[in-house]
This record gives C-alpha cells, structure tokens and sequence, in this order.
C-alpha cells in the first residue's frame, strides 16, 4: 500500500547560477484525492532548460517559491480515480512534478494510449516534437532551398529541428558547443555543417557555413548566438525565437539582441516568438508527420536518460550547461 511520496521542494531562491543546493528531496504522507482528481504513479520526467526560467518568473507560469515542488512536465500512469474519465491503469501527460506521485485535477490532463516507447510521448511525440515542427514549418515557413541554422542544435529541439528541415529539402547548419557535437551533427544527423560557439572566430565559421546567408534561423539560445546569427541574415528572412537558455541561469537575463529593430528594418526581416499550444488545432498533422517519419527511419531520435528521481536537480543543471545530447529527461519508474 502507497503510504507516503518523495518529492523535490525548492529549499532557497538562486542567486546567481542554479545548484543542487536549492534543492531538498523530502518524503510526506500522501494527501487525499479530491473529487474530480487522480492520483497518478510519475513515471517518465521531461527536463527542459525553462524550467530554470520559471525561478526568474519571465516564463508562462507564476514564480516559484521557497516550498513548491518543483514542477515539470512528466508522464504519469493512473493509481487512483476519482474521476469518471479516469480509470487505474490510463497513461496520462500533464505538469506532475518532481515526486513520485502527485494528485492533479482531471481536467489538466491528457490520456493518451501508447503504441510506441513511452519515452517518445516526452521527445518526438511530444512538447519536443511539436515545438519543433511548429516553430520550425509554422511560424519559420521553411522551404526547400532554404539555409536554415539552429542554435543549441545538439539538444532536444534542435536535434529535431535540423533534422525536419532536411526532410523538407533545406540546407542546415547547427550551433553547438564542442568539436564533438559538431561530430555527431553531421555524421550521425545528417546536418551539412556545424559550427562551435565557443570558438573565437564563430562568426567568421558561421558567415563561412552561410555564403549566402540565413534563410530560417531557429534560435534557442539568444545572448550573443542571436546576435551574431542577425549578422548573417539574408533578406527576407526569418528569425524563430523558441529559447533563451543563455539568460536563463541568472538572476540578471542580458537586454535583448543588438540592432533590433534597426536591423529587421534594413534587411526586411521577421522575427517571432512562439508556444507549441498555438497550433494546437493542428496536432493531428504534426503527430501524422512525426509518426510517419519514425515509422520510414528517416528521423532519429535521441534521449538523454537518467535513471531515478534524484537525479532531477543535477539532470536540470547538466541542460543549462549544455552536457545533454539530445532530450534529457528522468526515469523514475516503469509501469504496471
């Protein structure tokens, strides 16, 4: 019998760079279930490098506190219902949490019934997925012919990202951070160029990559990366604002890019922000894309697993260092 649930508590507010400190793993008796409310057994936890965002408040959700549990995306199996759309056994997505069980409300979940590796419904077919595909077909427009970049290229979206628009006819260049990734970019993901961000002469790399500049540039990161990617804008194209992970672990996030809107001006540019959810009416066609390229092995897909819930606060520190390849994400137990 389920008597009690381990759960990661914010314990103190970051200052400055994110550590394990700010973190305390606790175990508390487990509350009751409400009406209209399930239980779920958290089984897969997605790590992104928003979630260090949701400390600064600047994110789609309210600021954490000193006590909350640290909340996440996850994938949950059903424990207890009392819920008439809920029965034990479902597979359910919705923001769980950092804890082995976790009592939400029935209306801010989503059943779904796997027919693939649980994991995918964290990466490809899920948020991952869809942010993808949207950010980069939707609001980017990318088309054949065109020179596409991603910055964090070697991480869950970007992975995904370059590799949707090599399918779509386009040539792609990936932002990444070691001569490694840069490696594994174009061996493994088929880009046709990777360049380090590190590198002193990155802008020099990256206008060499782009002779005639960048049609769709997918950014993850902004900082400095979005400035020197605005430098290398063709005319008319499109900048795709995803992720800032470079401001995200501090206290103090940078001002925006250089030039802007001087530079949108001059060279007829469009730059947009995004959420997945905007699209939501058009899921269906993403997951029949997405399905269809999984099932024909021209997408690969990489996941980045580390095994058990205490892993969640150095899992969450390695993304905004940059050590995952591909999605990061926790696995905390199997189901039943």
């Amino acid at each position: 019998m389920i008597v009690s649930n381990q759960r990661w508590r914010v314990a103190a507010m970051p200052s400055e760079h994110l550590e394990t400190s700010h973190f305390e793993l606790e175990s508390v008796d487990l509350s009751e279930v409400p009406d209209g409310h399930i239980r779920c057994r958290v089984l897969w936890i997605s790590i992104d490098a928003a979630q260090r965002a949701w400390f600064q408040g600047v994110a789609y959700r309210s600021t954490l506190q000193v006590g909350d549990t640290m909340p996440a995306f996850a994938i949950g199996q059903v424990v207890e219902s009392r819920s008439k759309d809920f029965a034990v056994g479902d597979f359910v997505t919705g923001h769980l949490g950092w804890q082995d069980y976790a009592v939400v409300d029935a209306d801010d979940l989503h059943p779904f019934v796997p027919t693939r590796k649980l994991s995918y419904y964290l990466s490809v077919l899920g948020i991952t997925g869809l942010t993808a595909y949207f950010g980069l077909l939707a609001v980017g427009e990318a088309k054949p012919g065109d020179t596409v970049v991603v910055s964090g290229a070697a991480g869950a979206t970007g992975t995904l990202v370059g590799q949707i628009a090599k399918l779509h006819g386009c040539r792609v260049i990936g932002i990444c951070g070691s001569k490694e990734k840069q490696e594994w970019l174009t061996s493994e993901l088929g880009f046709d160029a990777a360049v380090n961000y590190r590198d002193d002469d990155f802008r020099k790399s990256l206008k060499e990559a782009c002779p005639d500049g960048i049609d769709v540039f997918f950014d993850n990161v902004g900082g400095t990366t979005l400035d020197n990617a605005l430098s290398v804008m063709a005319n008319g194209g499109r900048v795709v604002c995803c992720g800032v992970v470079s401001q995200y672990d501090t206290t103090n996030p940078a001002r925006g890019a250089r030039g802007v809107p001087g530079i949108l001006i001059g060279k007829s540019l469009t730059m947009s922000g995004f959420l997945y959810t905007d699209f939501a009416d058009r899921n269906d066609e993403a997951y029949h894309a997405l399905q269809g390229w999984l099932d024909d092995g021209s997408l690969t897909v990489t996941e980045d697993i580390l095994e058990g819930l205490e892993k969640a606060p150095e899992g969450l520190i390695g993304v905004l260092n940059g050590t995952n390849v591909g999605k990061r994400m926790i696995h905390v137990a199997d189901p039943v």
